[in-house]
């Protein structure tokens, strides 16, 4: 095996940033909807060795942009699904968008290798400055730089690192890297540590077995063949395997109750409207029949009841101009109601418009509203972590000069809410608001001030291909593991869900079909470590790796 992976050094030597590259792809390939998460741990070790093995700091930097380039086109293909349903751009635009986006982010991979190689090289100085011997030449090349000082400091940036991304720019968190273990049940100890802490940990793992594969068969060849030799060779590999299984089953056990169910009835529903029949003027009555359809109530027991985001096309609210109404909205209104029982309340997506003291629409509002079965509206919140380019336009007034008004759809900017928000339904309990992508933001989806039963979150995945909407669906999972609370999806074309506090999918209803979810809303769990001090846990944890790299590199290891 050691001259196999000699020849596979040597020629990944030759093609360092190709190889990091392909390496990319290939831990892509972990997240939904593939689930190949062995092939992204495999993929993930890879590149260590080559960033431990590089000569000079900015190779290091280029072989973690090259991975990262890789990583993030593969895993984010379904952008370019989007702009196929952009009429005022051509399809191919939507690759042009995938590539400068992965050309971007890839900074974020090329940022940690950077960080890791600089501690591992000065570890090895000190190392040889204390006098310890230079590695043998008849080491294996591709760990013989692999420092416990470039492991913790790897975790350690890739968990900062994954953390800025959140939020520079407005942030673009998606699949990180601890998505990769939610659909194995060994994403648990996210509710102490976070998603990025989770990331961490996982390559921590993964600079573990590094080294117990390669550095531990050699270090034991010289020792005697006694009781501890066997002990030690045979329970380090046991130990590396079961230490995430064990992980996550002592986390899981704080968290049984959120198996219960409460006592708040929902009918969840997912009418299968395709984005290229959702804005068309000519079949808005037939979308609204198929979600009617399967929103009437087979018997009276009030009820909550979940459409998804911007489910119809109608203003529910008076005062605007008369041209934006194709009904009056207290018709529209009794649209719905007319679908309700006494006592129901209905959460949905629709628009809202700013008008300005002239009564001119000067911007919109992507909203969740609220709606009791006899017409009045109730508390509202608007999307705050808006997309852009999508529903709003940065520098629109320099873009439109030179022609570029048609990145983003219509004329006016979709304005931004507050932030998360807890609503207060009665006796539906509290609810916190995410709609659409704000789900993926770690640590921003909940008012911690007030604390809400559950989460809804309402979204349009119709736009994200094939890729997109079990991607999407995995990051709920990770906020409900996060807050210890139920994630409620509602989506046109799925994947709708209802997921417990512990990340379990306990309904679902799969892409591109119609349906309802009639359940009971899981019960909250006890807010978690992370519920409480959120993204303070990953990047403390972060920075005491950060210090345990440094004090290991001032005694040479």
């Amino acid at each position: 095996m050691t001259a196999f992976f000699l020849r596979i050094t040597t020629l990944a030597d030759r093609y360092t940033k190709l190889s990091a590259f392909l390496l990319g792809l290939v831990s892509a390939t972990g997240f939904a909807p593939l689930n190949l998460w062995p092939l992204t741990l495999l993929a993930l070790a890879a590149w260590m060795a080559l960033v431990a093995r590089s000569a000079a700091g900015w190779r290091a930097f280029g072989i973690g942009w090259a991975f990262g380039l890789g990583h993030f086109a593969l895993g984010l293909n379904w952008i370019a699904t989007a702009f196929t349903y952009q009429a005022a751009m051509p399809a191919w635009l939507g690759w042009v968008a995938v590539l400068l986006l992965s050309l971007y982010l890839a900074v974020y991979p090329a940022l940690t290798a950077w960080s890791a190689w600089a501690v591992q090289r000065y570890a090895a100085s000190a190392k040889v400055a204390a006098g310890s011997p230079r590695p043998s030449p008849n080491a294996i090349p591709a760990v013989a730089g692999l420092t416990l000082s470039f492991i913790l400091a790897f975790a350690a940036f890739w968990t900062l690192t994954e953390w800025l991304r959140s939020w520079i720019f407005t942030g673009f968190a998606w699949n990180p890297l601890g998505a990769i273990l939610v659909p194995v049940s060994l994403a648990s100890p996210a509710r102490t540590i976070g998603t990025y802490g989770l990331s961490g940990l996982t390559l921590l793992w993964v600079g573990w077995g590094l080294r117990l594969a390669f550095r531990w068969p050699a270090t034991f060849r010289s020792r005697p063949k006694n009781g501890t030799y066997f002990a030690t060779v045979i329970l380090a590999p046991i130990a590396f395997l079961c230490v995430p299984v064990l992980v996550a089953l002592l986390t899981n056990m704080s968290v049984a109750e959120s198996s219960q169910r409460g006592a708040t009835p929902v009918t969840l529903v997912q009418p299968n409207i395709g984005q290229e029949d959702k804005w068309e003027g000519g079949k808005a009555d037939a979308n609204f029949a198929k979600l009617a359809r399967l929103t009437i109530p087979k018997d009276e027991t009030p009820r909550l009841i979940l459409w998804p985001e911007a489910a119809i096309p109608d203003y529910l609210e008076a005062g605007y101009p008369s041209v934006y109404y194709d009904r009056p909205p207290a018709a529209a209104r009794g649209r719905l109601t007319d679908l309700m029982n006494p006592g129901d309340l209905m959460l949905l997506g629709a628009l809202k418009l700013e008008l300005d003291r002239t009564g001119d629409v000067v911007g919109a509002r992507n909203a969740v509203m609220t709606l009791h079965s006899d017409g009045t509206l109730g508390p509202r919140y608007d999307k705050a972590h808006l997309v852009p380019y999508g529903e709003y336009l940065p520098m629109r007034s320099v873009l439109s000069a030179i022609g570029l008004s048609r990145l983003a759809p219509g004329d006016i900017d979709f304005w931004p809410g507050l932030g998360a928000r807890t609503l207060d339904l009665g006796r539906f309990g509290r609810a916190g608001l995410q709609i659409c992508y704000e789900i993926i933001f770690s640590g921003q989806v909940v008012d911690r001030a007030h604390r809400p039963d559950f989460i809804f979150n309402p979204s349009n995945d119709a736009w994200f291909g094939a890729w997109g909407p079990p991607q999407h669906l995995a990051q709920a999972r990770l906020r409900a593991i996060e807050e210890g609370l139920p994630v409620l999806r509602a989506t046109p074309t799925g994947i709708s869900a209802v997921i417990a506090a512990d990340g379990r999918v306990l309904h679902a209803i799969p892409m591109h079909m119609a349906g309802r979810i009639d359940s009971l809303i899981p019960r909250a769990g006890a807010p978690t470590p992370f519920a409480r001090y959120g993204n303070l846990v990953p990047v403390g944890l972060a920075l005491l790796l950060i210090a345990a790299a440094i004090a290991f590199r001032r005694r040479g290891r």
